[in-house]
C-alpha cells in the first residue's frame, strides 16, 4: 500500500487565509497524496480528494461510497455550521439508487420545462433592468446589484416565490455555503420559505416548477417537494452568481480581456469556460462516504468516513488530469458540474444564465474596470464555495432610462414569453 504523509494537523478551508488564497492551499494538501486530511470547521474534519482522477472514480463509484450521510452525522455535533450544506435532507443530493431516481427523475423533467429562448430572452430583459438601475452612475458593485440579483429573479420566475421573500432565500443561500454561525439558522428561513410556497401551491395550484412537482408522477409528500426545491434552489443561485462574479473578474484582470470588458481578444464563453476550469464556483462538495472500511487510490479509509471531492484542485495541476495545453485546447472534461450519477442536472440552464448576463453587462458598459486593485477584492469564507464578496468598478456613464420603462419595478417583464412551459 501507497504510504500516506500525514501533516500535523488538517488544514483549515474556512476563515480568511483560505477565502483569500486556496491555491497555496491545494498545493500544500497534493503534497500529502491524492487525498488530504482537511478541517471543514472547528471539529470537523474530512478527507479532500485533489487528484483529477481519483476525484472522478470516487464520482462514479456506487458500489463502494454512499451519498447517505446519517452514520457520519451521528458523530457530529448538531449545531455545526457545516450541517446545513452536508446533513441528511431527503433529496436526490443525499440518496442512492431507486431512491435517488426517484427524486432526480423530478428535478430533471422540472428542469427540461425551461424553455431555453424563453430563459434567455427572460434573462436579457431583467439584466437590462439591472444595469440600467446603476448605469447612470458611472460605478456599481457587480456582485450585489448585479450577480446576486439576477439568479433569484429566474428563480423567483420558475418557482412562482413571492417578491418580498427574494431577500430571505438570498440570505438562506449564502448562509448555507458561508458555513458560518448563522448557518442553520439561515437554513431554517429558507426552508420556511419553500414551506409556505409549497403549501399555498398545493392549495392553489400555477403555472410553475412548484405545482409541477406536486404534480408530478414521483408522488413527492410536501416535505419532499420543499427539500427539492430548497436543493435546486441552493444549486442555482449561489454557484450561478459566483460563476458570473468569477468571469467578470476573469475579464477585468486577465490582460488578454484588455483589462476591461471592452477590447480583448477573449470572449465572455472563453472567460466562462476558463472559471470552470480554474476558478469553479463551486470549490468543494461532493459528499461521499465508505459503505465498509476500504483502500482508495492507496489510502486506508473507515466506514461513513467523509471525503469531499475539490472540483478546484482537481481540475488544475494534477499528476493524472488533464495537461496545461489539453485545457487550453479545451481537451478532457473540467469537473465543475461533478460527474457520474450525481452530475449537475442544471448545467445547460446555469450556463445560459450565466452566458447572457455576461454578454448583455460587457455589451452595456464596455470600458467597465476594476476601482479597486485586485489585491484588494475580499472573498466569502467557507469550504465549500469560491465567492466574491464585491466587484466594484468604475465606467462611462450611461443614460438607459429609454431601455428599462419596459419592465416593472418588481423586476417582471411587461412582455415576451413566460420562462418555463408547463402545459395549457
Amino acid at each position: 500500500m501507497t504510504a500516506f504523509a500525514q501533516p500535523p494537523e488538517p488544514l483549515a478551508l474556512y476563515g480568511p487565509e483560505f477565502a483569500a488564497d486556496p491555491r497555496s492551499h491545494y498545493r500544500r494538501l497534493r503534497e500529502h497524496g491524492p487525498l488530504a486530511p482537511v478541517r471543514l470547521a472547528p471539529g470537523i474534519d474530512a478527507l479532500l480528494v485533489t487528484d483529477y482522477q481519483a476525484a472522478v472514480d470516487l464520482l462514479r463509484d456506487t458500489h463502494t461510497f454512499t451519498k447517505d450521510p446519517r452514520a457520519w452525522q451521528a458523530t457530529v455535533p448538531e449545531d455545526s455550521p457545516v450541517l446545513p450544506m452536508l446533513g441528511y435532507r431527503r433529496t436526490a443530493l443525499f440518496s442512492d439508487g431507486e431512491v435517488h431516481a426517484r427524486y432526480r427523475g423530478a428535478i430533471n423533467d422540472s428542469l427540461a420545462l425551461i424553455e431555453p429562448h424563453a430563459l434567455r430572452a427572460e434573462v436579457t430583459r431583467v439584466a437590462g433592468r439591472l444595469i440600467g438601475e446603476f448605469a447612470a452612475t458611472g460605478s456599481a458593485d457587480l456582485i450585489a446589484q448585479y450577480a446576486r440579483r439576477l439568479p433569484l429573479h429566474v428563480l423567483a420566475i420558475c418557482f412562482g416565490v413571492e417578491p418580498g421573500d427574494g431577500e430571505r432565500i438570498v440570505n438562506g443561500i449564502a448562509g448555507m455555503f458561508n458555513s458560518a454561525e448563522n448557518a442553520a439558522a439561515a437554513y431554517a428561513d429558507l426552508v420556511e420559505v419553500v414551506t409556505a410556497l409549497v403549501a399555498d401551491r398545493r392549495a392553489h395550484p400555477r403555472r410553475d416548477l412548484t405545482s409541477y412537482l406536486l404534480g408530478h408522477p414521483a408522488d413527492l409528500d410536501d416535505d419532499e417537494t420543499v427539500r427539492q426545491i430548497t436543493l435546486i434552489m441552493s444549486a442555482g443561485h449561489d454557484p450561478t452568481t459566483n460563476l458570473i462574479g468569477n468571469a467578470l473578474l476573469h475579464m477585468l484582470t486577465d490582460t488578454r480581456y484588455a483589462g476591461s470588458l471592452h477590447g480583448g481578444a477573449m470572449t465572455a464563453h472563453e472567460a466562462v469556460d476558463e472559471v470552470l476550469w480554474q476558478d469553479p464556483p463551486l470549490a468543494n462538495l461532493a459528499a461521499h462516504y465508505p459503505r465498509h472500511d476500504t483502500e482508495f487510490h492507496g489510502v486506508r479509509l473507515r466506514a461513513g468516513q467523509l471525503l469531499l471531492v475539490s472540483y478546484a484542485a482537481a481540475n488544475t495541476r494534477s499528476e493524472s488530469g488533464p495537461s496545461d495545453s489539453a485545457v487550453r485546447s479545451g481537451a478532457g472534461a473540467h469537473l465543475a458540474w461533478s460527474a457520474g450519477p450525481h452530475r449537475c442536472p442544471a448545467k445547460q440552464p446555469a450556463l445560459l444564465i450565466a452566458m447572457t448576463a455576461i454578454e448583455q453587462l460587457t455589451s452595456q458598459l464596455c470600458d467597465a474596470e476594476l476601482a479597486v486593485e485586485p489585491g484588494a477584492l475580499k472573498w466569502r469564507p467557507g469550504p465549500f464555495h469560491r465567492a466574491l464578496s464585491r466587484l466594484p468598478v468604475r465606467f462611462t456613464p450611461v443614460d438607459m432610462s429609454a431601455e428599462t420603462h419596459l419592465h416593472r419595478a418588481d423586476g417582471e417583464a411587461t412582455d415576451g414569453p413566460p420562462a418555463v412551459s408547463i402545459g395549457p
